[in-house]
């Protein structure tokens, strides 16, 4: 009689995975926040006005918005190994080059092609990880990955503070072009598409992963087209790609106005703007994680994917409008950053859900639908950014906060509609949930 083989242990070849896509999350946002802390000293420089510097961020978060579509279509045609080194390779030679302009014409165009190779850093980074989480590890994964992206932004002010303080404003641009020069390089030498080309995953992990997505889904064996027109009619999409506009032009204020409104509004110095601008980021690190970890929870307990997104989505809107309001209209500047700190956490609940979402309904094209909701969350970036310094202008610094009150409710409101257990390009409900039971 034949002694039954005992099942091989699993390796984690998938969350060196998901490390790799934090690593890159966190250089994304630091390469992006590292102009809103020098933008005092190139404004003294290049002696542009307020309006200017709302065009000079808003180049960027306009290039980011127009190329998320052509970005996501890289990835899910070369996949995301190419499409990510070639991606992060391009906006860091960018980064390096925004040191070296001359005038805000010349800046304005620099962040915008920055802006083209940052556009597909997310639905690519997304595309790297659908074929390798496992369904009951999606939510977490988003959260921890956009966790990444906010401690970059968290830490970028402290550092880039120190950097300019001994060396001025161009030399954090160089220092942060090379780090993303040797994540592209390691990214290519370990990243594989699928598990099953990667040497260094074995049979258990192999079937875990296909047991949990389906054997074609893991093996990468996709459609010859993306299904532009069904993606394009979905009700879902949009209503996922609204409430994520209002996600994106509340959290475009924090990473380009929120350093010059502590300075200007509330009287900080730039060295205390340096922490004081990094703790609502901090706070959103945590946010991150709690909103995907607490997803996957429900998920697991309740077996429900609609309720178990959308629960944490709403009620990370809600806390978050509810604290942006005290946050502008207290006295007292360290209370008031004290609240945003709250309304970053509450906005970040929901980051990591909706990008859970796009795998969730996107399947083998999460690529070009995270590509979508982020171009559609960054034209409102866009817009945010410039918008914001004709409303300070005009009206002040209150009522360009307040707005993003009234959006994070819009956005609560839109997430009831929201059900992510319907595949956008079939608008059936997804096959049964494998909710895997880890022993490794």
């Amino acid at each position: 009689m034949t002694t039954p083989q005992p099942p091989i242990r699993p390796t984690r070849v998938r969350h060196i995975v998901l490390w790799l896509t934090v690593a890159a999350y966190m250089i994304t946002y630091m390469d992006r926040v590292v102009i809103s802390i020098a933008a005092p000293a190139m404004q003294r420089e290049f002696g542009f006005s307020t309006v200017a510097l709302g065009y000079m961020f808003g180049a960027f978060q306009l290039s980011y918005a127009l190329f998320q579509i052509p970005g996501g279509w890289l990835g899910d045609r070369f996949g995301a190994r190419r499409a990510l080194t070639g991606i992060v390779a391009w906006w860091s030679i960018f980064t390096a080059l925004t040191a070296l302009t001359w005038s805000t014409t010349s800046l304005i165009a620099c962040r915008f092609l920055f802006g083209m190779g940052e556009a597909g850093a997310f639905p690519n980074a997304t595309r790297s990880l659908s074929r390798w989480m496992l369904p009951s590890e999606r939510g977490f994964a988003q959260g921890i990955t956009h966790a990444g992206s906010r401690v970059g932004g968290a830490l970028t002010p402290v550092v880039v503070v120190a950097i300019i303080a001994e060396w001025g404003w161009r030399s954090p641009f160089f220092i942060f072009a090379l780090v993303g020069l040797l994540w592209a390089a390691v990214w290519f030498w370990f990243y594989r598409d699928t598990p099953s080309e990667h040497s260094m995953t074995n049979d258990g992990e192999r079937k875990l992963i296909a047991s949990a997505l389906g054997a074609s889904s893991a093996a990468g064996r996709d459609r010859k087209s993306v299904p532009w027109g069904q993606l394009l009619r979905s009700r879902q999409l949009w209503l996922l790609c609204s409430t994520y506009a209002c996600y994106a032009y509340v959290m475009g204020i924090f990473l380009t106005w929120f350093p010059k409104y502590l300075m200007d509004a509330r009287g900080f110095s730039l060295q205390e703007m340096g922490l004081y601008a990094s703790l609502p980021l901090l706070t959103a690190v945590i946010g991150d994680i709690c909103g995907g970890s607490a997803s996957d929870y429900l998920l697991k307990r309740s077996k429900n994917l609609k309720s178990s997104r959308r629960t944490v989505a709403i009620v990370g809107y809600s806390l978050a409008a509810a604290a942006i309001v005290p946050a502008v209209l207290v006295f007292n500047p360290l209370i008031a950053v004290g609240c945003f700190c709250v309304a970053l956490f509450g906005l970040e609940l929901t980051v990591g859900v909706s990008w859970a979402i796009t795998l969730d309904i996107g399947a083998e094209y999460a690529g070009s639908v995270a590509a979508i909701m982020n171009s559609c969350g960054n034209l409102a970036g866009a817009s945010a950014a410039a918008l914001t310094g004709y409303l300070i202008t005009l009206y002040g610094w209150d009522l360009a906060f307040l707005v993003l009150a009234v959006l994070c409710a819009i956005a609560s409101v839109l997430f009831i509609r929201i059900d992510a257990s319907k595949q956008i390009y079939s608008d059936n409900e997804l096959p049964e949930l494998r909710v895997i039971a880890h022993t490794e």
